[in-house]
Formats: structure tokens, sequence, C-alpha cells
């Protein structure tokens, strides 16, 4: 039988908070490259973006990362990388790819009985390397002077996307409108939530803007993280900041 090929998968974005929804994505990717029987899913990662993105409403970097390992505490292949959140300035998805890849390529550290003298065993396969987003993403594609297409050609290209779907989007035309996604369609993976998940990270800000419920929208342990830092409040998505930013609309 012909070994499964290790991939890492990768999402980028705010988690402005991190949601049931952005977890999902994992699970469901995971097992629709399982049921290929070609790949097997060996980590997944989060990449919070840096504060420097310039997003309204954005708030500070280490509440987003602490947030996400909190709702990633029951996970057991899913961690929260805080490389991309703390650089001093905006970094494109590509360059975020490109960063995990080296890393992916380092070699591991020797264990104890190599070092004693035994033998050492083969090196293990380096994993591939594949963006997670959803559909609504895939469509940001063609969105004019968003992303660079020989950003999205290296992507797609080298190292393959994983897109789930979500209501009223059509990835698979998204595809075809594109000649740079229609040439590597091969390399990208269309996975189906079978329970449609629309959690939007926008409207449980404004729940929580407004004193309401987001119980079972979010990880108990984020709820009550974001109650005790007072985060999502009136005018609170800019405390806990090392600094303000010179520019940018901060209201």
């Amino acid at each position: 039988m012909k070994s499964q090929i290790p991939v890492v998968l990768l999402a980028c974005g705010s988690f402005n908070p991190i949601t049931n929804m952005h977890l999902r994505l994992f699970e469901v990717a995971r097992d629709h490259l399982h049921q290929t029987g070609v790949y097997r899913v060996v980590q997944g990662i989060i990449s919070p973006v840096s504060d420097h993105y310039g997003k309204k409403d954005l708030v500070a970097s280490h509440h987003r990362v602490a947030m996400a390992r909190l709702a990633l505490q029951t996970s057991d292949w899913i961690r929260v990388d805080p490389w991309e959140s703390e650089q001093a300035q905006w970094i494109e998805t590509v360059k975020v790819l490109r960063h995990h890849h080296q890393e992916l390529l380092r070699p591991p550290p020797l264990k104890e009985a190599e070092d004693a003298g035994k033998a050492p065993t083969a090196p293990a396969a380096v994993p591939e390397l594949k963006l997670l987003c959803g559909a609504d993403v895939l469509r940001t594609f063609q969105t004019p002077n968003l992303w660079k297409d020989a950003h999205i050609q290296e992507i797609v290209e080298k190292f393959g996307l994983v897109c789930v779907s979500r209501a009223g989007h059509d990835p698979k035309r998204y595809i075809l409108d594109s000649p740079i996604l229609r040439q590597h369609q091969h390399n990208i993976y269309l996975a189906r939530e079978p329970v449609q998940n629309e959690i939007s990270a926008t409207l449980i800000r404004q729940a929580l803007s407004q004193g309401q419920s987001v119980k079972y929208l979010l990880p108990d342990a984020v709820i009550a993280y974001i109650k005790h830092h007072c985060l999502y409040t009136t005018d609170s998505s800019w405390k806990g900041r090392s600094s303000q930013r010179s520019k940018g609309n901060t209201s």
C-alpha cells in the first residue's frame, strides 16, 4: 500500500475573536483530505494577523493569540503560532506560508538515543503545507488590487489550497473564472461542510458590544477571557495594545 503524504494545514486571518466556525474549518478539511486516501493531516496551524493589519475593531494580537490557545485546549493536532502576529508590520499571506515551509524543512533535533551513538533512523517525510480557507476567501482572489497575481500563483502552485464551502458562495465558479486558479485546480481541494456553519466574527463582535449572549458560538474559555478583559465592548478594541498606531482609522 502506498504511504500517505503528510500535510500541515495553515489558516491565516484576524481571528477576532476565534470562533467555533474557525475550528470546524480544520476538522472538515482534515476529513476531506483523509477521504482522498492520498493525504494524512498531521498538524493544523492558526496564524493570527499582526496588529498592523489596519482592520477596524482589531483587538491586540496578544489577546487574539491567547484566545486561540484557549480555544485549542481540547485539540490534539491544531496549534496557534504567534510568529505572524509578532511582526512589526503586516505580512502578506504568501510570506507566512514561506516562513512555515522553511520551519517544516528544519531537521528535527537528534534524539538522546541517536546522540548516544546509535544509528540514526531514516528522516521522516517533510509534510506538504497547504493554505486552509473558506470559500469567501477564495472569492477575494478576484478582488482588484487585493492579491498579487504572482502570490496567488505561488500559493496554488507551490503549496496548494483547501477551501471549505460556505453558504452563498460558488467556489467552483471562482476557480473557473480565474485563469490562475483554473490552471492549478488540481491543487485546490474543495471540502463540503455537511452542516452549514455561518458563524460570523463580525456579528459576534456586534453581539458582544450590545451585551448579548454568544454562548455556543465561541468556546466557553474564550467567552470567559473576553469578559475578564472587557474586550469588544464599546471603545474597547484598542485596550491592551503595547502602542498606538500613528496612522489609520482607530475609531
